[in-house]
């Protein structure tokens, strides 16, 4: 043995194997996002009951992406001198705008559990399919293992709420836009921030123009919301700026890093904070269903937190 050999000292290193610092951050930043979205449920069920919650969602989008303009201005990521694909940052907006829409409409028509699940189910699903036809490399096994677990632990946690279900034909497909809605806009951004776009500019750019477009049901909608139950602003405020901007903000710092079906599953961590808060905030009944899909979300975020990312 060398000297140099005798003299070094020996550092232990617990690591995934597949993994680096760098990914283990983006993760993290990825599930610090998803726990935020996790308290977008408990909000609105601590808000006004008459106000309907596309009224919500529109305000959500349309003074978070405000925001998001705002610090995306402020911060020069707007204008980075990158040339802006036009068409993948209305594919991104218009994701963004559909997911709102689908999502509450699927929940109406289908009721809270049916439209969760179709949602949830179907998102990572698409966003895998979606990332591999834009070329941003094919899902792998361990991809498709923790998503199947993740996806069990979100039906079995969103199906544990209770509430009026049904199998209406139309609510079904309207989840399932919302699912791929959720894929556009995540692929989309994450073909722009592969091009050398900052995540605020990404992010400013989608939700801005998706604000945009939900602008009208706002305005058509929102003022007469606002007169029966003036609550409904501190609502909208704080689900603008906390599971909105603050949040995206994370997902796409993760999202940069990330492929976007890693990420997608990742956010299914949002499932098990809303479950937790409905128990503690909402004293929502603990049950063995509860208690078993959170141990598979988490089961199935393990999985891709210790393997490789494709």
């Amino acid at each position: 043995m060398t000297e140099a050999a005798r003299s070094t000292p020996y550092r232990i290193r617990v690591q995934p194997p597949g993994r680096s610092r760098a990914e283990f951050r983006a993760a993290g930043l990825v599930v610090l996002a998803a726990i935020l979205f996790g308290t977008t449920g408990t909000a609105q069920a601590l808000g006004p009951d008459s106000v309907s919650p596309l009224v919500i969602g529109a305000g959500r989008i349309v003074v978070g992406g405000l925001l998001l303009a705002l610090v995306g201005t402020a911060t020069g990521q707007l204008r980075d001198g990158i040339r802006w694909r036009r068409g993948v940052v209305l594919l991104a907006a218009v994701g963004v705008a559909g997911y709102q829409v689908g999502f509450f409409a699927a929940v109406d028509r289908a009721g809270v559990a049916v439209g969760t699940i179709v949602t949830i189910g179907s998102a990572p699903a698409f966003t895998g399919l979606l990332g591999w036809l834009a070329g941003q490399g094919r899902p792998g096994r361990v991809w498709a293992v923790a998503t199947a677990l993740a996806v069990a632990g979100g039906a079995l946690l969103a199906g544990s709420g209770g509430g009026e279900a049904s199998a209406d034909p139309v609510g079904l497909a309207l989840g399932l836009l919302a699912g791929a809605s959720y894929a556009l806009y995540t692929v989309a951004a994450k073909r722009l921030l592969d091009d050398g776009h900052r995540p605020a500019g990404v992010m400013a750019a989608a939700f801005g123009l998706g604000g945009l477009v939900l602008a009208p049901v706002l305005v058509a909608l929102g003022p007469a919301a606002v007169r029966a139950e003036p609550s409904v602003l501190l609502v909208v405020l704080y689900l603008a700026v906390v599971p909105t901007a603050v949040a995206y903000l994370l997902f796409a710092r993760g999202l940069k890093r990330l492929p976007a079906p890693t990420v997608a599953t990742l956010t299914l961590a949002e499932p098990v904070v809303a479950g937790t808060l409905g128990i503690v905030v909402l004293a929502e009944p603990v049950t063995a269903t509860r208690a078993l899909g959170a141990v598979l979300v988490l089961a199935g975020l393990m999985v891709l937190a210790w393997r490789p990312l494709r």
